[in-house]
């Protein structure tokens, strides 16, 4: 008798994202910004430095350090993580067993329902109201009937666009003291609305923040979650001794610490989402391409469509990608340049379809 997998991994299928070659990228949410010349040359210099036959600081304290200082948050409710990908992998696998549950949200992060799956807890999916927005009565009633060990949700949300505001967050989080709420924030730096500055003084509220959005460091794959000494302490135990290698710890202290250049770009990023949000409604009000345009606090639009397979298709024929969900589309905003060539495209479809 040959081998057989168990049945969580049976069915499952590697990730696969938008492969190949395209002129203008507007699938992942990624930073329209690359590095400048100047961060370039001052991130080679420091991985001079390095020894590499030594192993990683394994509490990654230098790009702690730095998230601390620009986020004003002390350092003791601070964990580094491989990307907010392993930190929810860790926070699923450990602090919750099988048989507990977990809420998230409809229209929200696939992971989160992944890694329920794939560590055998059991998740209940709350859904939003019709226009995408959370009712935060409604969703810590549903936490009670369903004895929620732990809620979590992005805000703002991806792939909606649409934030849940600060006062709303830290409502849930105190009607539901005996539930973990995991607040992911990968988004949070184009919108002003963030509960990190709350969550080393509640018992029960875990913030993620990536490097991959507004930081512009998605090749690097590095997060920090935020909680309470409790919590932190939980999770540095459980993680990987030295899950952040030493060259990723250097690439992200040397631009943690960069204040004003990251004000700049993230201000910078939130200015042309903003102009493309008016332009598509501009463009939509001649055309009629797509149902609706939600308004976003992020650096990317969310678009109800019924010809999203249409303008998906369309988009790819003229070398730009763009991520496509059932019924919607999710379009992120890149340079000025990129997103007047996206409308142009976008017209012609029109025409066309």
């Amino acid at each position: 008798m040959s081998y057989k997998l168990n049945n969580k991994l049976i069915n499952l299928v590697p990730y696969d994202p938008i492969t190949g070659h395209y002129d203008i990228r507007l699938d992942a949410n990624e930073s329209f910004f690359n590095l400048s010349s100047e961060m370039q040359d001052k991130i080679t210099e420091e991985i001079r430095k390095i020894d590499f036959n030594r192993y990683p600081d394994c509490l990654a304290a230098k790009p702690i350090r730095a998230f601390s200082e620009l986020y004003g948050i002390e350092e003791k409710y601070i964990a580094a993580g491989n990307g907010s990908d392993e930190l929810i992998s860790i926070i699923t696998s450990c602090f919750l067993q099988t048989g507990d549950t977990i809420v998230n949200v409809s229209n929200d992060f696939s992971m989160y329902q992944f890694y329920s799956q794939l560590y055998e807890v059991k998740c209940e999916t709350y859904q939003k109201n019709d226009d995408l927005t959370i009712d935060p009565a409604g969703l810590i009633s549903f936490c009670r009937e369903k004895n929620a060990r732990a809620l979590i949700f992005s805000n703002p949300c991806n792939p909606t666009s649409v934030g849940l505001d600060r006062e709303s967050v830290l409502k849930i989080a105190s009607s539901l003291p005996d539930t973990l709420i995991i607040a992911d924030e990968a988004y949070m730096d184009f919108w002003d609305q963030s509960v990190l500055n709350y969550a080393g003084d509640c018992e029960n509220l875990l913030v993620l923040k990536t490097c991959s959005k507004a930081i512009g460091l998605a090749a690097v794959r590095f997060g920090f979650a935020v909680s309470n000494e409790k919590i932190i302490n939980a999770l540095r135990a459980a993680k990987s001794p030295y899950n952040n290698d030493t060259v990723a710890q250097t690439i992200v202290s040397v631009i943690l610490e960069e204040k004003e250049y990251l004000k700049e770009r993230a201000l910078k990023i939130i200015d042309n989402t903003q102009a493309l949000y008016k332009n598509v409604l501009e463009l939509n009000k001649k055309t009629g391409l797509f149902d609706k345009i939600y308004p976003t606090c992020t650096n990317f639009l969310f678009i109800e469509t019924s010809k999203n397979e249409q303008i998906y298709s369309f988009l790819l024929e003229n070398s730009i990608a763009v991520r496509k969900f059932p019924g919607h589309l999710r379009i992120t905003s890149g340079s000025q340049e990129e997103n007047k060539v996206l409308l142009e495209v976008l017209e012609k479809c029109a025409q066309q379809l």
